[in-house]
């Protein structure tokens, strides 16, 4: 956990005075600290007047990491679907490159960083948990993966070599040997043989005991998984080879050189001779592979842990471990929980033990103990890992997909940490809204949408505000924007947002007002049309269904002025006299001219004695 100050800006969160309490806050991203006011008796000194914010997850604002979190969210996706009816002997390989992929991520993000990626420790952990668990070697196989992965994460070797072979003269440049006895004691002895050319070649006298050194190296064997050779065959070679640098160091055949008699040494496996090389070993878990190597090439998985303790206690002496020291030592004892554990506490995020559970677990690894632990330890790192996801602005998305591969919990985070996504923009919004309508979050769905029209309708934005409504079914809401659009029309004299109106379809059910609004602007386009029967008839179904709004009614009834004056007679003072409040037509108010009024009693009655005219007619 990193921590950010209020104010102001100091390396460590201090410690509560004497006598004095702390208090604090949980908020979504971490946790606010503060000396608090109460002040017993025996306290002294003024309390600290600053507030101090503590962060988990503070990696996720490292645009490199981010890359990080973006890549590995694409392999975590690909690794759901690897499918479970396959036997896990089958699956073993795509796990593997599962494996890779993560591995190649994080040597890509910390080259970025400028750090140095092979020997950076989640680099370091993952690839010997990807040798030991999912690769799971066998004896033999075994100390070939222990070697790449050494070389893998030592490779300050190759940086002395390019320095000692671009001088003018590289065998007797100061680091020469250190090369040499590099390349040896991570078993390159290809590289070590061509090194030991250029000194043969400056020591003519010295060429035959160069010569054997060239054999010793060139004999030496290694086991090959992909042949025809059992282990117990290559055992009996190694042995054999063994047995033949005892002999040469038993004879002195490397006695006149000091750097020879060495490198023999470490051939023979002498521990004295290998702790001497303590800094090219730089390491107790290098030192470990190369004892396994020129002493116990055949060694067994489960004969891992007593090597590894020997080899800490004697490379360290009386240091005491670092806490990589006591994950890689818990992972040479195949003890996953332990890693996972200690991860947990030395890294400072939560992707990496989150992946490298999620792993393990489809590796069926985790379930040694309990059935159900494993998944639960791989849901618990994973809801931590996206719930720290959902602080940042736009990597709460990537956390959608690690909720839903959480069976257990996953939807209730989801739905939790949905509602803290601040919806800053419409496009936002709608990301947010289709993940939670793909996912029937129905209540989340109609808090979105009612924000978001509360937002519209704020900002007068009556489309967008009748638009978010209608999505949210709020026939409450709806009811209100209509008649806001209907008031809007009344002092406009026009509509706005035509193109939602005139494609509400079905959505205008959703409340009478807002079926009133359609079926109006209906109206609208009929006599724009031209099409005047058809237009008196819905205005007439209008009026005779009475869910306008009150006020409006005198906006309908002028609206049905110019009808009542076309040729086609249209009973329409049947309305009047039967569904028109009797208070609708006030003999003075401010607010309505008199002159509609009148004109409108005028052409109703005029009306009438047409209607009375035709019907009169048609009987005769």
């Amino acid at each position: 956990m990193e921590e950010v100050d209020v104010e102001p800006a100091v390396t460590n969160i201090p410690a509560a005075g004497q006598g004095k309490h702390l208090g604090f806050a949980w908020g979504p991203g971490g946790i606010l600290v503060y000396e608090t006011h109460h002040q017993p008796k025996e306290a002294k000194g003024p309390g600290s007047p600053y507030i101090h914010e503590v962060r988990k997850d503070e990696d996720i604002y490292s645009p490199i990491l981010r890359k990080l979190f973006n890549e590995s969210h694409h392999i975590f996706v690909g690794l759901q679907t690897i499918r479970d009816e396959l036997p896990s002997k089958n699956k073993k390989p795509q796990f593997v490159s599962v494996s890779k992929n993560y591995r190649s991520i994080i040597r890509a993000c910390m080259e970025e960083l400028h750090f140095c990626a092979s020997d950076h420790p989640s680099n370091l952990i993952w690839n010997l948990c990807e040798v030991l668990f999912i690769d799971a070697a066998p004896a033999g196989s075994l100390l070939l993966h222990l070697l790449d992965w050494v070389r893998l994460h030592k490779a300050d070797v190759d940086e002395k070599t390019r320095e000692v072979l671009q001088s003018e003269s590289p065998a007797e440049h100061h680091n020469y040997w250190d090369v040499v006895v590099s390349y040896v004691l991570q078993g390159r002895l290809e590289e070590a043989r061509q090194m030991l050319v250029k000194q043969a070649n400056i020591q003519p006298a010295a060429r035959n005991m160069y010569k054997l050194m060239d054999t010793l190296l060139s004999k030496m064997p290694f086991y090959n998984p992909s042949g025809t050779q059992t282990l117990t065959e290559f055992d009996v070679k190694w042995r054999h080879w063994h047995e033949e640098v005892d002999r040469c160091l038993q004879d002195n055949s490397f006695a006149s050189s000091q750097h020879l008699e060495t490198i023999c040494k470490i051939l023979a496996g002498d521990e004295d001779t290998l702790l001497e090389q303590k800094d090219l070993l730089s390491t107790w878990y290098h030192f470990l592979v190369t004892r396994l190597l020129y002493c116990h090439p055949t060694v067994k998985p489960t004969e891992l842990h007593y090597y590894a303790q020997s080899c800490l206690t004697m490379f360290l002496e009386t240091s005491a471990p670092e806490p990589l020291d006591s994950i890689l030592l818990a992972a040479f004892e195949f003890d996953i929980h332990q890693v996972i554990k200690d991860c947990s506490i030395a890294l400072n995020n939560w992707w990496f033990v989150a992946h490298l559970t999620d792993l393990l677990d489809h590796c069926n690894l985790l379930q040694s103990h309990n059935l159900h632990f494993g998944s639960n330890l791989r849901e618990f790192l994973l809801l931590e890992y996206a719930s720290g996801l959902f602080t940042h602005h736009s990597l709460w998305q990537l956390a959608v997909d690690y909720f839903d591969h959480c069976p257990e919990f996953g939807h209730v985070y989801l739905e939790l940490q949905i509602e803290r996504v601040s919806l800053d923009t419409e496009r936002k919004a709608l990301k947010v809204l289709r993940i939670c309508e793909q996912r029937q979050m129905s209540e989340q769905v109609r808090s979105i949408c009612k924000i978001m029209a509360m937002r519209a309708l704020k900002n007068n934005r009556l489309g967008s505000a009748l638009s978010w409504s209608i999505r949210a079914k709020d026939a409450a809401f709806a009811t209100l924007i209509s008649e806001r659009f209907l008031q809007d029309y009344c002092s406009k004299g026009t509509f706005s947002d035509l193109d939602l109106i005139d494609n509400l379809g079905p959505a205008m059910l959703l409340s009478d007002r807002l079926t009133f609004l359609g079926k109006y602007r209906e109206f609208h386009k009929l006599y724009g049309e031209k099409r005047f029967t058809e237009a008196a008839k819905l205005l007439l179904s209008l009026m005779m269904a009475k869910i306008a709004p009150r006020s409006f009614w005198m906006t309908l009834l002028t609206d049905a002025l110019p009808l009542l004056e076309q040729k086609e007679v249209l009973q329409l003072w049947y309305i009047v006299t039967h569904q028109i409040p009797q208070n609708i037509f006030p003999i003075q108010d401010e607010d309505i001219e008199v002159t509609k009024v009148e004109l409108l009693r005028l052409a109703l009655a005029r009306n009438l004695a047409m209607a009375i005219v035709k019907e009169g007619t048609v009987e005769a």
